[in-house]
């Protein structure tokens, strides 16, 4: 779902909410809040394998896992 900013009219409260569509449409309905758009989108920051940049107490976890598994285990270090 995406995520929406609101500014109270009355207030100037600013709030940030995570809302389909049509709980958007309702929100607003109730005329107290008004959408608005405050920067640039977000954006992913990480992709690819997240095991590279973890800790080694991790991979260590990991590999206690694959070593108790058995031989038909998926589990990729």
């Amino acid at each position: 779902m995406p995520t929406y900013d609101f500014k109270n009219k009355e207030t100037g409260e600013v709030i940030e909410k995570i809302l389909s569509f049509s709980q958007r449409d309702e929100f607003l309905a109730s005329g107290e809040w008004e959408h608005i758009h405050l920067g640039a989108a977000k954006t992913v920051t990480h992709t690819g394998n997240i095991i590279n940049t973890t800790s080694g107490d991790w991979k260590d976890l990991l590999g206690n896992i694959k070593k108790h598994a058995g031989e038909a285990n998926t589990i990729k270090i």
